[in-house]
C-alpha cells in the first residue's frame, strides 16, 4: 500500500469515527426529548413553532425508533472507522453501506427538503461523503485480483 493509500485510509478513518460519533449523539438526544423536541432537533432550520403538536404515543415510538437506529448506526460506523484505520478492505464497503446510505436518505429528505441547517447536518453529509471516496480510491486501488 503506498503512502498516499495509507493516508487517504486515515483520513477517511477520523472522518468516521467523527460522524459516528456525531450520530451516537444524535440518535441519544432524540430518544432523551419528547417528540415535539425530537422533532424541532432533528428539522432544525424549521420554525419550531410549525412544528409543536400533541403527537400520538406511536409517533413518539417512531421518533425513538430513529433515534435508536441513529445511536447504533453512530456505534457501528465507528468502529468501522477503526477498522478503516487498520486498512481492512472490508470494512470499508461495510461502514460505507450503513454511514454512506444512511446519509443519501438524510441527503434526500431533509437536505434537499429544506428543513435542515448546513451545520451540523449537510456538513456530516460531505464528511461522509469524504470518507466514501476516500476510502473506495483505496479499496478500488488494492483490491484483491479477481
Amino acid at each position: 500500500m503506498t503512502k498516499s493509500h495509507t493516508t487517504a485510509l486515515k483520513i477517511a478513518a477520523v472522518l468516521w469515527v467523527i460522524w459516528g460519533l456525531v450520530h451516537l449523539l444524535a440518535g441519544v438526544l432524540t430518544m432523551a426529548q419528547d417528540a415535539t423536541g425530537a422533532v424541532q432537533g432533528i428539522a432544525d432550520a424549521t420554525a419550531p413553532d410549525t412544528l409543536v403538536n400533541d403527537y400520538a404515543p406511536a409517533v413518539g415510538a417512531l421518533i425513538n425508533q430513529h433515534g435508536w437506529n441513529l445511536a447504533w448506526i453512530g456505534v457501528v460506523t465507528a468502529l468501522g472507522g477503526v477498522f478503516i484505520w487498520r486498512a481492512n478492505l472490508t470494512a470499508i464497503w461495510v461502514t460505507a453501506m450503513i454511514g454512506g446510505l444512511t446519509d443519501i436518505g438524510y441527503f434526500l429528505f431533509m437536505d434537499l427538503g429544506g428543513y435542515v441547517h448546513f451545520f451540523p447536518g449537510t456538513v456530516m453529509t460531505m464528511i461522509s461523503g469524504t470518507a466514501v471516496l476516500l476510502s473506495a480510491w483505496v479499496w478500488f486501488a488494492r483490491r484483491p485480483a479477481a
